[in-house]
């Protein structure tokens, strides 16, 4: 497999790469001789006290050696998360979103992946069609959990015609192996109407507390249909068919805690919104642990904005996490020592409102301005945030639904959302008045159109997308 050396692209002050002299744009061949695949090895071979990295800077090879305490964070960062080629799907589901992407976009977005290191990495969500004996040695020997792998169904026969890969229903293997090494794993079902609902999704519920039932938990989504869809057999929910989900998975649920004393499934929040129901109690999504995969978001965030939490669920990052200035420790690295570089914050600060518009953030120091604000958000966010402001009594702010036109069909979640879709919005919104845009739906300050907020013709705040930071950006 094609590697190239990573290249260094910060380092940390008074840390033991730049108090050895490691330069940004050096070129790392090897540490302590070997060769990393991707920075989860990096971290590994950079944890002992004596590192020696064989760099190329300018042309020249040199020897740099870093001298530090054991476990000390080496304090250079690198460019990419993968060092080879990031794995690729060759599985061909009429429901994937990638082929249902409009053209013209950056070529990043357009990369299948089927990697079981970005899903690591980054929640990435992995077939395990393309997994190996030396992957599953490398993932328990690593440690490498919680993985994230998408099933869709437990009928074999099932799982390969909607992978449309004969190897779909043998991969599941795969699962059961890391089960039985202790990996957490955390489950996925795409449901299509007409394919794999009713009577196959009870079926795969039977089969999940049959086979699998270490999983970790099971996310429940919809298909999620752009105009650009070209199968004619995957099409959007209807109201009854997303209200036979929750009720299926409600009466699993309490199977699932009688039988293991956990809910284990969950539907998406989308499903609640489609059906026209109310989303659960807060408690019953048992710590909000799928919070990244679109489930129990709305609980949170009315948590987070109402003071219930002081603190934000988890990282928003978006639907292409990995893609175009992904922090190449991941996400999740947070929570995974293996992927940390040491350079990330990935403190609270990611809760305050940050500038990417004409229009100074206020924070709390600062003097709120008096003019009438705009919450902008998607169709589904606007569902939940507008009671949220109605609650505050405040004349003076208000949410702007923001269509999505740019991919169509049902896509209706905030992140999603693209500068066309926002600029066709605002033309229409008053001048002088403050517009908040969360930040989920930018990637170093681009939408994915590829416009940037400068761009828009109303100057925007850009705010994490927590319910923390908005009540702070509305100096609530």
């Amino acid at each position: 497999m094609k590697q190239s050396a990573p290249t260094v692209v910060a380092v940390t002050t008074d840390s033991p790469a730049a108090i050895a002299g490691v330069c940004v744009g050096d070129e790392v061949r090897s540490i302590n001789g070997i060769s990393p695949r991707d920075i989860i090895e990096w971290r590994l071979l950079a944890d002992g006290p004596e590192v020696d990295l064989e760099v190329v800077r300018g042309g020249i090879e040199m020897v740099v050696e870093v001298r530090k305490r054991e476990g000390e964070t080496l304090g250079a960062e690198v460019s990419s998360a993968l060092f080879d080629r990031v794995r690729t799907c060759d599985n061909h589901c009429a429901f994937c979103f990638i082929y249902q992407l409009p053209p013209g976009m950056r070529r990043s977005l357009y990369l299948k992946d089927d990697d079981y290191r970005l899903s690591f990495l980054y929640g990435n969500f992995t077939t395990l069609t393309r997994f190996t004996e030396a992957d599953l040695e490398r993932v328990v020997t690593e440690g490498l959990s919680p993985l994230n792998v998408s099933i869709h169904a437990t009928d074999p026969v099932v799982r390969s015609e909607m992978l449309r890969n004969p190897r779909g229903g043998m991969s599941l293997r795969w699962l059961r192996q890391l089960l039985n090494h202790g990996i957490t794993v955390n489950g996925q079902l795409v449901v299509c109407p007409g394919v794999n609902d009713g009577p196959v999704l009870e079926d795969t519920m039977v089969g999940i507390l049959d086979r699998y039932p270490e999983l970790n938990s099971v996310a429940v989504v919809p298909l999620g249909i752009s105009r650009f869809n070209t199968e004619s057999t995957m099409r959007a929910h209807t109201r009854a068919e997303a209200a036979a989900v929750v009720d299926l998975v409600a009466r699993w649920q309490a199977t699932f805690l009688e039988v293991l004393g956990r809910r284990m499934v969950f539907a998406a929040d989308e499903y609640y919104l489609m059906a026209d129901r109310p989303f659960p109690d807060g408690e019953d999504y048992e710590g909000f642990g799928m919070h990244e995969d679109g489930i129990g978001m709305a609980r949170t965030f009315e948590w987070e904005f109402t003071g219930r939490l002081e603190v934000p669920t988890g990282p928003q990052s978006g639907f292409f996490a990995w893609v175009d200035g992904a922090p190449a420790e991941g996400y999740r690295a947070v929570r995974n020592p293996a992927g940390d570089t040491g350079l990330r914050d990935t403190g609270a600060t990611a809760s305050v409102a940050v500038t990417l518009g004409r229009r100074s953030a206020p924070d709390s120091g600062s003097t709120v301005s008096s003019a009438p604000i705009g919450v902008l958000t998607g169709t589904y966010g606007a569902r939940v945030i507008s009671p949220l402001i109605t609650s505050l009594g405040r004349p003076d702010v208000r949410v702007i639904e923001v269509r999505n036109e740019y991919f169509g069909g049902n896509t209706g979640v905030t992140g999603l959302m693209v500068g066309a879709d926002i600029s066709r919005v605002l033309e229409g919104e008053p001048v002088g008045h403050r517009y908040l845009v969360p930040d989920v739906c930018l990637s170093e300050g681009r939408f994915l159109d590829g416009l940037t907020v400068a761009d828009l013709p109303r100057p925007v705040e850009v705010v994490a997308t927590d319910g923390i930071a908005l009540r702070r950006a509305l100096g609530a």
